[in-house]
C-alpha cells in the first residue's frame, strides 16, 4: 500500500466515519508535506541510506545505555562474555512508550501461545498502559487478562518504574541482576535506584518471550521451549491490530475543570512539609554581563537528565524544589578527579557534594556555571534537571552541544545553555578557571556571545560560545524565566 493510502485508511479508522471529511484533509496536508521527501532531480540529499527490511532482525540494547545494541540472537553470548547476569528477574512492558494498543496485542499474541502450552513467565512480569484510554481498551478487549494469566501484574497508567517509581523488593541494592524491558531509557540506576541493575531495552513482544523463557540466552526466532506436556515448541512471530476494531474506550474521565474565577483561591502548604514547597519567582535578569563565574563541575563525558537530577527515592521530593535539589548532578563526573558527586569548593579547597557546593556558592552570592560534554541532557525531558541548577544559583551551561529538549527547559528557567563555537575550547577551561560572559547587552538571535577564560595564573583567553535563543527565548531570559515573562504579559 502507498504511504499516502495507508495515512488515509489509518486516520479513518482513527476518527471514524463520521469525521471522514476531516481525515481527507489531514491526508491532503500530509501528502503535500511528504511530496518534499520524494526523491526527484531537484532534490539532493547528502547521505543514502539503504535498508533491507527482509534482513532486519531483533535487536536489543544496554546494559546502562541505549546506544549499545545487540541482536536478540547474539546478546547470550556477549552476556557470557561480559559477565553480565544470564537470568532475568524482570520483564517490563509499556510506559508512555511502546504501549500502543498494537504493542499490547503483540504481546498478548505471544503469551496466548506460551499458555496453550500451559506456561507462564518464568520471571517477574508488568504492564503499564500508556494511558487511561489504552488501559481501558486492552481491558474490554482481553489483552489485559492474557497478559495476568501469563503471570503479569497491570500496573496503573502513569508513571513507574520507567522513571524509578518501584518499591522493587526481589533484590537488594548492590545486588547484580538484569531486567528487559520497553522502555526508552536504561541509564544506570534509573529503574530501581540500583547501580548493579543490568536493564536491557527491546520491543514489548520480544520483553514478552524473553520473561517467558527466563534468560537472555533465549531467541524467540529460533529455540523451542518445552510445554507442560513435555513437548517442544517455538514461538510464532506476534500479530495484533493496530487499532480497536471498535473504538477506543475512553477510560474514566478523572479531569476536574479549575474554577472561572481563581482569584479568590489560596493553596495552603504547611512550611514544614517536606514534599510540598511553595515556588518563589526566580529573580530577573540584572542587565548586565555575568562576571567571573565560578565553575561548578567540568562534567566528563555522558551527563544525563538521570545524573542532572536523579530519580528513584528523589521522586517523593518533586513537589519541593528545595529538597529535591539535593540530587544537583549528583551523578555527573567530575573531570577533575573521575568521581561522581565531589567537587572541589573554590573557597575552601574541600571536595564535596556537588549540591553541597552549589549551596555553599548561592549563601556567599557566588555565582556559577556548569561545563558539559556532548549531548548534555538527554534522556527524559525532565523538569527538574532545569529547575534545580537555577534555584541553586546556576547561571549558564556551557556545553559541546545539548540534547534538544534538555536545551529548552533551560531556556524557560532563565538560565543559558550555550555552546562552543569550537568544541576543542572544551579543552581550554579547566575546573578551577573563572568564566566571564560578554555581549548579553545585545542578546539577539544568532548572534554569539563572547566568553573569557580567566585562568588562576592571571592568563586570559577568549572564545565564542553560540547559542539558539530566538526573540521570545531571549525576552524569558530577561524577566528571569518564561514563567515571569508570560505574569509580565499578565499584567
Amino acid at each position: 500500500m502507498a504511504p499516502y493510502s495507508l495515512l488515509v485508511t489509518r486516520l479513518q479508522k482513527a476518527l471514524g466515519v463520521r469525521q471522514y471529511h476531516v481525515a481527507s484533509v489531514l491526508c491532503q496536508r500530509a501528502k503535500v508535506a511528504m511530496s518534499h521527501f520524494e526523491p526527484n532531480e531537484y532534490i539532493h540529499y547528502d547521505q543514502l541510506i539503504e535498508i533491507n527490511l527482509s534482513e532486519l532482525k531483533p535487536h536489543i540494547n544496554g546494559p546502562f545505555t541505549p546506544d549499545l545494541a545487540h541482536p536478540v540472537a547474539e546478546v547470550g553470548k556477549v552476556a557470557e562474555k561480559e559477565g553480565w547476569p544470564l537470568d532475568i528477574r524482570v520483564g517490563l512492558i509499556g510506559s508512555c512508550t511502546n504501549s500502543s494498543y498494537e504493542d499490547m496485542g503483540r504481546s498478548a499474541a505471544v503469551a496466548k501461545q506460551a499458555l496453550a502450552h500451559g506456561l507462564k513467565c518464568k520471571s517477574q512480569f508488568t504492564i503499564t498502559p500508556g494511558s487511561e484510554q489504552i488501559r481501558a481498551t486492552i481491558e474490554r478487549d482481553g489483552y489485559a487478562q492474557i497478559l495476568r494469566d501469563l503471570g503479569g501484574i497491570v500496573l496503573a497508567n502513569a508513571c513507574g518504574p520507567c522513571i524509578g517509581q518501584w518499591d522493587r523488593k526481589d533484590i537488594k541494592k548492590g545486588e547484580k541482576n538484569t531486567i528487559v524491558t520497553s522502555y526508552n531509557r536504561n541509564f544506570t540506576g534509573r529503574n530501581d535506584a540500583n547501580p548493579e541493575t543490568h536493564a536491557f531495552v527491546t520491543s514489548p513482544e520480544i520483553v514478552t518471550a524473553l520473561a517467558i523463557a527466563g534468560t537472555l540466552k533465549f531467541n524467540p526466532e529460533t529455540d523451542y521451549l518445552t510445554g507442560t506436556d513435555g513437548k517442544k515448541f517455538r514461538l510464532e512471530a506476534p500479530d495484533a491490530d493496530e487499532l480497536p476494531k471498535g473504538e477506543f474506550d475512553p477510560g474514566q474521565d478523572t479531569y476536574q475543570h479549575p474554577p472561572k474565577d481563581s482569584s479568590g483561591q489560596h493553596v495552603d502548604v504547611s512550611p514544614t512539609s517536606q514534599r510540598l514547597q511553595l515556588l518563589e519567582p526566580f529573580d530577573k535578569w540584572d542587565g548586565k554581563d555575568l562576571e567571573d563565574l565560578q565553575i561548578l563541575i567540568k562534567v566528563k563525558g555522558k551527563c544525563t537528565t538521570d545524573h542532572i537530577s536523579a530519580a528513584g527515592p528523589w521522586l517523593k521530593f518533586r513537589g519541593h524544589l528545595d529538597n529535591i535539589s539535593n540530587n544537583l548532578l549528583i551523578g555527573a563526573i567530575n573531570i577533575e578527579n573521575g568521581k561522581a558527586n565531589s567537587v572541589r569548593n573554590a573557597v575552601t579547597q574541600e571536595f564535596g557534594p556537588v549540591p553541597d557546593t552549589a549551596r555553599y556558592y548561592k549563601k556567599h552570592g557566588i555565582r556559577w556555571v556548569v561545563i558539559g560534554d556532548e549531548n548534555y541532557g538527554e534522556g527524559s525531558s525532565r523538569e527538574h534537571a532545569a529547575l534545580e541548577p537555577r534555584h541553586l544559583g546556576g547561571r549558564a551551561i556551557i556545553t559541546k552541544s545539548f540534547a534538544r529538549i534538555h536545551e529548552t527547559n533551560l531556556k524557560k528557567q532563565g538560565l543559558l545553555p550555550l555552546t562552543f563555537a569550537d568544541p576543542a575550547d572544551y579543552n581550554k577551561i579547566h575546573p578551577v578557571d573563572k568564566l566571564t560572559i560578554q555581549g548579553l547587552k545585545d542578546f539577539t538571535p544568532g548572534k554569539p556571545l563572547k566568553c573569557i577564560i580567566k585562568h588562576p595564573n592571571g592568563t586570559q583567553e577568549t572564545i565564542l560560545l553560540n547559542h539558539t535563543f530566538n526573540e521570545t527565548q531571549i525576552e524569558w531570559f530577561r524577566a528571569g524565566s518564561a514563567l515571569n515573562r508570560m505574569k509580565e504579559l499578565q499584567q
